[in-house]
């Protein structure tokens, strides 16, 4: 996409070689596989390593547990890159990095960050995060699984649903109320009682994996339980504000694939014996999109820095979160129009991309949950 307002300019030469690393990586290697994967509904799990070794596992997180120690920046420009490929290996790197490693070494004993964190940013440790319950979405404080405290450990009871990764995860990041309300903890899947099943006939995200997960009398250890989340609903909170601002650049991300497939294919096919692009309405929902995709990248941009700097809040994010998957749901809409028939085929991204954005746009809060938020942030008065 063109860099007429100068985006590039804007970031340092570590920020600008993730971008440019994850992009050729994207363009490179994973492109070509996503044709089959989505079509199959398959995850493909070879990309695993090959993320790793670019370190976009746990990229923000300190280098004494082998993560990259680099920017918000850096991280939204990676996710950005990854999405642009797929929603789907967008959120295996988002739930890996900020559902899983980050309450780890967040609310994480020294013990269990040094056991974990080398291992989950080398790719040999996947997570998942468990939060989302079926009756329980976009009010987790409702949730029904139980962890009961008993000599030497806990004894959790449960189901969670709608879990990425769940079904290939060698640990989930369980959260649960308790006699003192919510709290988390770290389940190794292959516990006695802990049952992952994968779920199927998805229309959205199908290159990725999601599942349901039972607990049934799940016991784990003291060392398993994550002391810092004493906070109660704020841990998790604090976790999914950290994912929804990877997904805030991720659907721009997808966007701007939207975007490229709609110009290219608009300059090439003809019709009337002119090219598409030629057509009044055609030139303008193309500046749309571009006027849209770039004031959302300036947003985002502007918040990652203010999130280094410690200046920034959940509400931010939601704001964000909220701007960018309306901007990238209707886009790749209209790119899906452009396009005619082609549109619907797999051949081009913008249908996948845009069956991916519809889910995009309900996970990790629901559009109405965080213009609610931003509204309660305005007026100073809830509307829950």
């Amino acid at each position: 996409m063109s860099d007429y307002l100068c985006f590039s300019e804007q970031l340092t030469e570590e920020e600008q070689l993730v971008q440019d690393t994850v992009k050729d990586f994207i363009d490179n290697e994973v492109k070509s596989l996503l044709l089959e994967a989505y079509e199959k509904a398959v995850f493909p799990m070879e990309l695993v390593s090959k993320i790793s070794d670019l370190g976009l596992f746990g990229l923000t997180l300190p280098t004494e547990y082998g993560c990259g120690g680099m920017s918000s920046v850096s991280y939204g420009l990676a996710c950005q890159e990854l999405e642009a490929g797929d929603s789907g290996i967008r959120s295996f790197v988002s739930v890996q990095s900020s559902l899983c490693m980050y309450p780890i070494y967040s609310f994480g004993t020294d013990e269990q960050k040094n056991k974990y964190l080398p291992e989950m940013a080398k790719g040999n440790i996947i997570g998942c995060f468990g939060l989302t319950e079926p009756n329980s979405g976009s009010d987790p404080g409702s949730m029904k699984t139980y962890a009961k405290k008993t000599d030497g450990g806990w004894i959790l009871n449960g189901s969670k649903l709608w879990i990425t990764n769940a079904t290939i995860a060698n640990i989930a990041i369980i959260w649960a109320n308790t006699d003192n309300g919510i709290r988390g903890f770290i389940v190794p899947t292959d516990t006695k009682g802990f049952k992952a099943t994968e779920l199927h006939y998805k229309m959205s995200l199908r290159a990725s994996i999601t599942g349901e997960i039972s607990l049934n009398n799940v016991f784990v250890n003291d060392n398993h339980y994550l002391p810092g989340s004493d906070i109660g609903l704020k841990a998790p909170l604090s976790c999914l504000t950290q994912a929804r601002f990877g997904i805030a650049w991720g659907a721009i991300g997808a966007a701007r694939s939207c975007y490229e497939t709609a110009l290219n294919y608009v300059k090439e096919r003809k019709q009337f014996d002119v090219p598409l692009a030629s057509k009044q309405l055609v030139q303008k929902d193309l500046v749309d999109m571009y006027s849209e995709i770039c004031k959302a990248m300036y947003l985002n941009l502007h918040i990652a820095k203010l999130k280094d700097e410690n200046k920034f809040d959940h509400v931010m994010v939601s704001l964000i979160k909220r701007n960018s998957c309306k901007v990238a749901l209707k886009i790749a809409r209209d790119a899906r129009n452009m396009l005619g028939a082609n549109g619907i085929s797999l051949e081009y991204d913008v249908i996948r991309h845009m069956n991916n954005l519809e889910s995009v746009f309900t996970y990790e809060g629901t559009d109405n949950i965080h213009t609610l938020s931003i509204g309660r942030k305005l007026t100073g008065i809830s509307a829950f």
